[in-house]
C-alpha cells in the first residue's frame, strides 16, 4: 500500500474556556490514501468543522501528529507551511458568507492565481480563470457579475472554482451543499466527484447527512463530542453499524418507500452533553439506551471488530 497523503495521529485540539478545557477534538487517528474520500459525520457540536481546520493548520493542534504526504507538519512554522497552502484548499459550508460581494467572479476565482503567483501574463491569467469557470460549469457570461447576484449553486461553485485555482492535492469539503436545495445538491456532489477522478484530489468530506456521505465517501468517521466512535469503509457501515451512535444516526435517515423497515425504532433521546472537561467514558453513554456501568469510569477504545471495521463500545 502506498503512504496515505493524510494522517492523523491522537489529533487534539483544545480550547480554553473560562470553565476548563473545551475538548473539540480529542485523540482521532485516521489515514486518507491519495484521491480517496472520507467522511466525517457527527451532530452539530462534535468537532467535524474544527477538525477540518486542524487539517489546514488553520488552527494549531493541542496535541497529537498530523502528517502530510509522509511529513509530519503538526508545528511547522507559517514559513515551513508555506509550501504547502497551495495544496490544501477548503470549500466553506456558507458561499455567500465566503465570498467578497465587492468583487466579480472572475475576479474571486483568479484571486489564489495572484496569491500563489502562478501566471506569468494577465493573458494567461484571463485564460485560466476563463478554464476554471469551464470546469466548475459557470458560464462565461457570469465572468463580470457578482456573486450575490447569482443563486446559491452558483455561487458554490465560485467557492469550488477558487479551491481549485492553485491546483491543490488535498481539499478539506465543509458541508458544501448543506444550504443548496436538493437538486442543487446532486449537482454539487457529482461535480466534486468527476473532480477527483480528472484531477486525483484527496477530500475530507464533512457533512451531518448520512445520505450525502455514503454517495462520496470511500470511508466514513462517524464522530461523538470530538472522539471517533466508528470508522469503516462506506459499504461495511451502512450494511453493518456497530456503535449505537452510528445505529441512531442511521435509522434516522429517512426511507423513501412504503414497505421498507428501519434498523430499528429507537429513537436518540436527549442533548449533547458538555464537551468542557468531559469526565472519562463513553460519551454517548447518556444517551445511549444499552449503557452500563462499564461504559463510565475510562475512556473506550477503538477496536477493530472486523478487517478495517472499527468501533469504540462495552458491547463489542
Amino acid at each position: 500500500m502506498s503512504n496515505p497523503l493524510i494522517e492523523a495521529k491522537d489529533l487534539k485540539k483544545f480550547f480554553r474556556t473560562s470553565h476548563g478545557q473545551l475538548h473539540a477534538v480529542d485523540g482521532v487517528n485516521f489515514k486518507i490514501e491519495r484521491g480517496k474520500t472520507l467522511g466525517v459525520v457527527g451532530e452539530s457540536g462534535c468537532g467535524k468543522s474544527t477538525l477540518g481546520k486542524v487539517l489546514l493548520r488553520l488552527l494549531d493542534a493541542t496535541g497529537g501528529q498530523y502528517f502530510y504526504d509522509g511529513v509530519d507538519i503538526t508545528k511547522f512554522t507559517p514559513k515551513q507551511m508555506a509550501p504547502y497552502r497551495r495544496k490544501m484548499q477548503m470549500i466553506f459550508q456558507d458561499p455567500s458568507g465566503a465570498l467578497d460581494p465587492r468583487m466579480t467572479v472572475q475576479d474571486l476565482i483568479g484571486e489564489p492565481l495572484k496569491s500563489f503567483k502562478l501566471c506569468s501574463s494577465k493573458e494567461e491569467y484571463r485564460d485560466k480563470v476563463a478554464e476554471i469557470m469551464k470546469t466548475v460549469g459557470i458560464a462565461e457570461r457570469f465572468a463580470d457579475s457578482y456573486s450575490h447576484e447569482l443563486d446559491g449553486g452558483r455561487r458554490q461553485r465560485i467557492g469550488i472554482g477558487r479551491a481549485l485555482a492553485s491546483e491543490p492535492e488535498f481539499i478539506v469539503c465543509d458541508e458544501p451543499v448543506s444550504a443548496l436545495d436538493v437538486s442543487i445538491q446532486a449537482q454539487v456532489l457529482n461535480l466534486l466527484m468527476d473532480l477527483q477522478d480528472d484531477k486525483n484530489l484527496t477530500y475530507v468530506f464533512i457533512t451531518h447527512d448520512m445520505s450525502v456521505v455514503k454517495h462520496i465517501s470511500d470511508h466514513i468517521m462517524v464522530m461523538y463530542l470530538g472522539q471517533c466512535v466508528e470508522y469503516a469503509e462506506t459499504d461495511e457501515l451502512f450494511d453493518h453499524p456497530l456503535h449505537p451512535y452510528t445505529v441512531g444516526l442511521l435509522d434516522a435517515v429517512p426511507v423513501p418507500t412504503l414497505t421498507s423497515k428501519k434498523m430499528s425504532m429507537e429513537v436518540m433521546r436527549g442533548e449533547l452533553t458538555s464537551p468542557i472537561e468531559p469526565k472519562p467514558g463513553c460519551r454517548f453513554a447518556a444517551r445511549c439506551p444499552h449503557a452500563t456501568a462499564a461504559c463510565s469510569g475510562a475512556d473506550i477504545p477503538l477496536k477493530e471488530v472486523a478487517p478495517g471495521h472499527f468501533a469504540a463500545c462495552t458491547m463489542l
